[in-house]
């Protein structure tokens, strides 16, 4: 069993940046894809970014190209997102996931291991 604790998560204002953290025990992190996503209030889980097990293939969703960046530390067992120039849609609760396959995959179903959720608000 693969464990997922994220955090950082916080109350900013638009325009601010923010770093979440993912840290994971339980089994060898390396052998695990990470993605990152994120569910509004009433909405469906979302796909923000992804990286492979290496950290040499990353993937984004079109609304956090250029502003996102995910990036993995395999000797920390923890995966990043850095936010910068935030708005007030990426409000939202952030959750980290595993995904067995070296994909870059997109959907939730293809995660097998989720964390409990850091919240991101962003006011304007």
């Amino acid at each position: 069993q693969l464990q997922l604790v994220e955090s950082g998560g916080g109350l900013v204002q638009a325009g601010d940046s923010l770093t979440l953290s993912c840290t994971a025990s339980g089994r060898t992190f390396s052998t695990y894809a990470m993605g990152w996503f994120r569910q509004g209030p009433g909405k469906e889980r979302m796909f923000v970014a992804v990286i492979s097990r290496s950290g040499r293939l990353t993937y984004y969703a079109d609304s956090v190209q250029g502003r996102f960046t995910i990036s993995r530390d395999n000797a920390k067992n923890t995966v990043y997102l850095r936010m910068n120039s935030l708005k007030s849609e990426d409000t939202a609760v952030y959750y980290c996931g595993a995904n067995t396959d070296d994909t870059l995959a997109r959907t939730p179903t293809s995660y097998s291991y989720w964390g409990q959720g850091t919240q991101v608000t962003v006011s304007s």
